[in-house]
């Protein structure tokens, strides 16, 4: 519809309220009539806060030669309760609000009204945030504030410019804004109202910056700005304190006084930093639930109910396991003492404790949020856990083996290496080169891969489906043991889920989206998976599949973009091609042999538990439910993504079954396979169908699994870095606290040393594990590390860096986290004793930190070695 011309269909009111504007008053209305409105249909209503400068009497002079109508109020003015006052008193159906200090340009009016004009749409927002849209003249300060209002609210509307203040709507729907709503932002009350329900649309405006504005230069002060962070919090379901902001600081302060204290009490006293923190930390937050309850939450003091009693214990339990990791992070990481690092700590978990128990300890009960709502801040709530917590612990966590062994890749920087693709090593390189040969190092590529992973699920969820499915999808990924576990540590899994969910992401847009740039993207992203790990091939024969099966797609078969991604991804994986033909294709041979199976056994069976143990229980029975329901309108664009989700999904879950029939594939590998169905999982958690009983059990059984799931990696975390007063490290007794073990082996090597004259060759008795741990840990004076494959046993990528060892007369010290694995072969029947020469005995090493045992080592001196047959790894894969 042109500017100039509007297509008369029902009587629209435009709402202007008015402080103070008597200067603004003749420059706006005349720009309105200019636009030679239709009188009969339009009329404009100046809603007055009972201006001292003048603003009535302008406004009554126009209401003689206009459609100008004058209300005055005479309440406490506000400018929420001014356009309700207008929008209540309106003629029209159509309410039109737009600012009197000409920063809103009246001739995009007939714009903003056409699509509801059209019935289009119920909302039009005149926004300075799409394109078209611009701001003039407005302070940089002003501007900023502007664009924070609305990132923060735009997770929970779906809108650019939620704090815009020229916009339309049917009248009707000034009937849902709340009782409670209060300040300047009624577009957004409108749209939290309508959640889910509401046609919106952005019409682009360039707002001008005006020089009179009362009502908008109140809002610059602190008061509007905290107010508009309390009614967003409401309007998310989060309960404000109420009553004084002195009496709440007050408790909070008193409960902060009562933890630092009795923390350095206690550790004054002798107790260790897990005992003192966890004994301090429950005792300030008794204190401050109990004046919390019954004064700063009120309104829901009668409730002290069990189940709320119980809802504190668990915010009160992820802020003290998040608390363990800060403490860890400022004491063995930034080396503060432990009385200076518990007033971070404090001030870190506080804001845990605040937002948990304003959304889930104590939330709204009057005008709560849609369950749509709920679900999208109780999303962005547990990722920022989940990521929070991976970043914490994250560098205060030691290394397991594997990733110590994936060190030594970076170590040994090569175009690919035995066992794996190179991105891990790659990745490893980078972090350490950044940040050091530190844990932070090692992992911080594991975090950002996670990252990336939940980005491109989000963008494949909301193309699939929309955008509060993509949210819960993200969460999902958050916190399945698929999506977490790998995102904490710096495995080859890392890389594999980020480019397994680009190539998902790519691959819908050029399948079904149609879009030919997409081609370009999937090259790229599948040639950096299958760099990450041969797994990501098997996405190939799933996109065959699906083009062959869907009709639409066989066109690309007549088109070249789908060879040119395969030559971008043959391109891509290069250098793994080259280094396998420089070491007679050892790499493609091993990986060849696992691939008909390890163990060479029926392993039907541990498949599915390896499925529960990466999807756990309720994950698997929702995936079971979205492959085999319908999830969604039965129409042609929904039966094309319902194909594209099962075929990505089955086809490479087929491949583990037919493995899983003749060997043991390893627990993990199924882990990205859940990617594709992950969006539907997510779609299904915001259905109620009552009909269906076993999906709304599922649907009900996903709050408890995700608490517990969260807190498992938080315990867990905690219980590795800090321990857990009165529980004993029994789980990770032969495969973890490499650092303490490194440090005793040390004190063993350099007696020897000392006692010898010359410097012991130390020999991890394990395929990998021991040595790449002990060179990673080994801080004092460096030791000369080899592997098992000295005695002619198997030991991957050891074999290529260390692939002989001519007899010696320097001490040799064996190191092996089992007492047979210093005597015997890995088949348990040679012995390596002869290889030797003068072994000593097999001798135990028992670590201990602050008392308290952490595991086991063993350990076997000789005074030389007179060699072996060493058999190469080529001669050992066959």
């Amino acid at each position: 519809m042109p500017d100039t011309a509007i297509a008369s269909v029902s009587q629209v009111s435009i709402v202007i309220p008015t402080l103070n504007e008597a200067d603004n008053i003749d420059p706006l209305l005349t720009g309105l009539n200019e636009l030679d409105l239709p009188a009969e249909d339009f009329e404009i209503i100046v809603v007055d806060d009972n201006s001292s400068d003048g603003t009535p009497a302008k406004v009554r002079a126009w209401e003689k030669r206009a459609n100008v109508r004058l209300i005055e109020r005479r309440e406490k003015p506000g400018l929420t309760r001014s356009i309700l006052a207008g929008a209540t008193a309106a003629r029209g159906n159509i309410i039109v609000v737009m600012d009197a200090g000409l920063s809103h340009p009246p001739e995009r009016l007939p714009a903003l009204i056409a699509p509801i004009l059209d019935g289009s749409c119920d909302i039009a927002i005149g926004s300075r945030y799409v394109a078209g849209g611009s701001t003039e003249g407005e302070p940089l300060p002003r501007r900023w504030l502007s664009r924070l209002a609305n990132w923060l609210a735009r997770p929970l509307c779906d809108v650019n410019d939620a704090t815009s203040g020229y916009f339309a709507f049917r009248r009707e729907l000034a009937a849902t804004i709340a009782e409670p709503a209060h300040g300047h932002e009624l577009l957004l009350e409108l749209l939290m109202a309508g959640q889910g329900k509401l046609r919106v649309v952005e019409v682009p405006i360039r707002f001008h910056h005006g020089t009179h504005r009362t009502h908008g230069t109140s809002r610059l002060s602190a008061r509007p700005q905290w107010a508009y962070l309390q009614r967003l919090m409401t309007l998310a379901g989060g309960t404000v304190p109420a009553g004084a902001a002195s009496r709440f600081a007050a408790v909070g302060l008193l409960s902060v006084a009562i933890d630092a204290l009795l923390f350095q009490f206690l550790m004054s006293r002798g107790s260790g930093l897990a005992l003192a923190h966890i004994t301090s930390f429950f005792t300030a937050a008794a204190v401050n639930y109990s004046l919390h309850s019954g004064r700063s939450f009120r309104d829901h003091a009668g409730d002290l109910r069990w189940n709320r009693l119980g809802r504190a214990l668990t915010i009160g339990m992820f802020a003290l396991l998040m608390r363990g990791g800060v403490l860890a992070l400022l004491i063995d990481g930034w080396h503060l003492s432990p009385f200076l690092a518990i007033f971070p700590a404090i001030a870190a978990t506080a804001v845990i404790n605040y937002f948990g128990t304003a959304f889930y300890v104590f939330p709204v009960s009057v005008n709560p949020p849609s369950p749509e709502v709920r679900w999208r801040v109780a999303s962005i709530g547990i990722v920022a856990f989940a990521v929070l917590l991976r970043l914490i612990y994250l560098g205060t966590a030691e290394l397991i083996p594997d990733e110590a062994y994936y060190w030594t890749y970076a170590e040994h920087m090569d175009l690919s290496f035995y066992d794996h693709p190179p991105m891990v090593a790659w990745l490893i390189w980078l972090g350490t080169a950044i940040f050091g040969n530190s844990e932070f190092g090692v992992r911080i590529g594991s975090f950002c891969c996670g990252l990336i992973t939940m980005a491109y699920l989000y963008a494949l969820a909301r193309n699939l489906y929309d955008k509060s499915t993509a949210m819960r999808a993200v969460m999902l990924l958050a916190v399945l043991p698929l999506g977490f576990v790998p995102a904490a540590l710096m495995t080859p899994d890392a890389p594999l889920l980020a480019a397994w969910a680009a190539t998902l992401y790519y691959m819908e847009r050029a399948l079904i989206a149609d879009e030919r740039s997409a081609w370009l993207g999937m090259g790229i992203a599948f040639g950096l998976g299958i760099l990450s790990k041969y797994t990501l091939g098997l996405l190939g024969p799933a996109a065959l599949l699906f083009v062959i099966l869907d009709p639409a797609s066989r066109r690309w078969l007549r088109r070249p973009h789908a060879y040119l991604a395969a030559a971008l991804a043959l391109l891509l994986f290069s250098p793994v091609i080259i280094w396998n033909f420089q070491h007679d294709w050892a790499s493609i041979r091993f990986q060849s042999q696992r691939a008909t199976g390890i163990g060479s056994q029926f392993s039907l069976q541990l498949l599915f538990v390896h499925i529960l143990l990466v999807l756990t229980p309720v994950g698997m029975l929702a995936a079971d439910l979205a492959l085999l329901g319908k999830n969604g309108a039965d129409n042609l664009h929904m039966h094309r993504r319902r194909l594209f989700i099962r075929i990505f999904t089955v086809v490479p879950l087929a491949a583990f079954f037919w493995l899983s029939l003749f060997g043991a594939p390893k627990f993990h590998w199924t882990a990205p396979v859940w990617l594709a169905v992950l969006p539907t999982m997510a779609w299904m958690i915001g259905q109620t169908d009552s009909r269906r009983g076993l999906a709304n059990r599922v649907r009900a059984a996903w709050k408890p699994a995700i608490g517990v799931c969260l807190f498992l990696y938080a315990f867990a975390l905690h219980y590795v870095v800090l321990g857990v007063p009165g529980v004993p490290y029994a789980v990770f007794n032969q495969h973890y606290f490499w650092r303490e073990a490194t440090e005793e082996v040390e004190r063993v090597v350099a007696a020897v040393r000392q006692q010898a004259g010359q410097e012991p060759i130390v020999v991890g008795m394990s395929r990998w594990s021991v040595a790449s741990a002990l060179s990673f840990y080994n801080k004092e004076e460096p030791m000369d590390i080899r592997s098992r494959n000295m005695f002619g046993q198997n030991a991957a990528m050891y074999d290529f860096w260390y692939p002989s060892e001519p007899p010696t007369t320097r001490p040799i010290i064996l190191v092996g986290m089992k007492p047979h694995q210093l005597e015997h072969d890995i088949a348990g029947v040679d012995d390596i004793t002869p290889a030797l020469v003068q072994p000593g005995p097999v001798k135990e090493l028992a670590i201990i930190r602050d008392g308290k045992p952490l595991r086991r080592v063993y350990y076997r001196v000789a005074q030389g070695y007179s060699g072996t047959g060493n058999k190469s790894t080529t001669e050992l894969a066959e």
